[in-house]
């Protein structure tokens, strides 16, 4: 990223924001430059608008919190289900979180993925002024993820013979295939609801998704209560109290957008036959996207299972320090999600110098808050287990990995603060090709030799081949992010806004 020394005027010729239009956003747009030199800056093609760190912390703050729990509370739908199938019995619990961990890899982490290139789109097209875009893209999107489906479909519904072929227990593999086949009913709304987030995200109503999942985490609660233990629909019934909860997601964000917040249809445009026209753009972005988002999830799994081959305690160690990981990571994630929402404005107006500013706020955020979590990872590294399990032998094993985990927290925060940065550019190619090279060329391998070979550090040296998997990312990317000629990516979000 170039350093500059004060406001640069550069002769790109793209759409922006009206004045009344800057006038009216300067909460999220920051302070624009004075007026009288307004139409004068609007000719030249750059929108000036002056911001300082002290703002740019403060409307992180105002944006990161509803994310934030919004993220803790989704994430909870899948902890209750294996609470719930806890008490119907052993083989349901192992055949759910093999049926969990075949989803996320196979589906949820492909809408993850493609659900990226909104967050380009979206948050550049609002911010260039071209607020009816907003609407276009996330039809485009919903129209993809749709039809992503049906090869998703037809793996959930061989997962059964697929996962027998692959796991020992053959009567497991078909339970988590019984399970898979009615969740993927519940696809089609998790799917439109990730598209729509962006939707609302990108003019700054991050209120919207949290207004979503206060109504339906306590109904997905009672869902699951009333499926499994009233009905005794067992494990069918937990699948189905998923399908339910899952479809409400974007009916809820519909009820949100068009009676709490109808100032947001000025995105909306209508549905128009020009969502199935122009997908390269999109396309361009997504597939690196679901690089990006498959190679970390898919790697993090692929540890998982190879802990298996410790002991079973081993297991449910590793168990007990990825759920710790899971829910702590949920913070510099909802965060970078504010981020690259922000930047994606500041690119799509043009505005070079705030998006500079604004990231080197960023950078000092993100390392507080990577610093606040190791600590607390630190200092309660032999009580967190005790939450999860009272077996000693399990509360040891995991209590000895919390501190490589705390040092990871570091660069998991970093690492999502360079995600979020190359999402705001729109380079999520940039960040397909480092996750591959670094999570299956250096990190995994070097996990694996940690933990089987000579060092034999077990659980630890699957985690310290984690630390620097993330410390590997965060400095590849956080080089590109700093050389990289951001000049481009406005011109480059200028060229698409041309092709529509």
């Amino acid at each position: 990223m170039e350093s500059v020394d004060g406001p640069r005027r550069f002769s790109i010729t793209t759409p922006l924001l009206k004045p009344n239009d800057i006038a009216n956003k300067s909460d999220q747009y920051g302070t624009v430059a004075d007026p009288s030199e307004l139409e004068a800056v609007l000719g030249q093609g750059e929108t000036i608008i002056t911001t300082t760190a002290s703002q740019e912390a403060k409307l992180l703050l105002k944006y990161s919190v509803p994310l934030t729990i919004t993220y803790l509370l989704q994430y909870s739908f899948s902890l209750v289900t294996i609470f719930v199938v806890g008490h119907i019995g052993t083989d349901e619990l192992g055949a759910v979180s093999l049926a969990t961990m075949t989803a996320n890899i196979t589906g949820y982490a492909v809408f993850e993925g493609l659900a990226t290139s909104l967050d380009t789109l979206c948050a550049q097209a609002y911010g260039s002024g071209r607020k009816e875009q907003v609407g276009l893209h996330l039809q485009r999107m919903i129209l993809l993820m749709l039809l992503v489906t049906i090869p998703i479909g037809a793996v959930w519904l061989c997962s059964g013979w697929i996962l027998a072929a692959l796991v020992p227990e053959r009567e497991l593999a078909m339970l988590a295939g019984s399970y898979l086949r009615i969740l993927l009913a519940s696809t089609p709304g998790y799917a439109i609801f990730e598209a729509s987030k962006r939707f609302t995200q990108a003019q700054g109503l991050f209120n919207a998704s949290l207004f979503v999942l206060v109504i339906s985490t306590p109904l997905n609660i009672v869902f699951n209560y009333v499926f499994v233990f009233v009905l005794r629909w067992d494990l069918t019934g937990a699948a189905l109290a998923t399908v339910l909860s899952n479809s409400l997601l974007p009916v809820l964000l519909w009820v949100y957008v068009y009676f709490v917040c109808p100032r947001s249809l000025e995105c909306w445009g209508g549905f128009t036959r020009a969502a199935f026209q122009n997908w390269s753009p999109m396309i361009h972005l997504a597939i690196p996207g679901i690089i990006m988002v498959e190679a970390e999830w898919l790697a993090f799994d692929i540890l998982t299972f190879s802990s298996s081959y410790l002991s079973t305690a081993h297991l449910a160690a590793q168990s007990v320090v990825m759920t710790t990981c899971v829910v702590m990571f949920h913070i510099p994630f909802s965060v970078s999600v504010a981020v690259s929402t922000r930047l994606g404005n500041l690119i799509g107006a043009a505005s070079l110098e705030a998006a500079r500013i604004a990231t080197r706020t960023y950078v000092l955020v993100f390392a507080v808050i990577g610093l606040v979590d190791a600590a607390l990872i630190a200092g309660l590294h032999s009580v967190l287990p005790k939450a999860f399990s009272d077996d000693g032998v399990v509360v040891r094993i995991a209590s000895g990995v919390m501190p490589v985990l705390a040092v990871f927290q570091l660069f998991d925060a970093s690492t999502a603060l360079v995600n979020s940065v190359l999402r705001g550019l729109g380079k999520q190619v940039v960040g397909g090709y480092v996750n591959l090279f670094v999570y299956y060329v250096v990190a995994v391998p070097l996990a694996l030799f940690m933990c089987f070979g000579k060092p034999r550090l077990e659980l630890r040296g699957l985690w310290i081949g984690c630390v620097v998997g993330s410390g590997g990312i965060t400095l590849f990317e956080g080089l590109y992010c700093w050389l990289a000629d951001w000049r481009k990516a406005v011109e480059n979000a200028e060229g698409r806004e041309r092709e529509d």
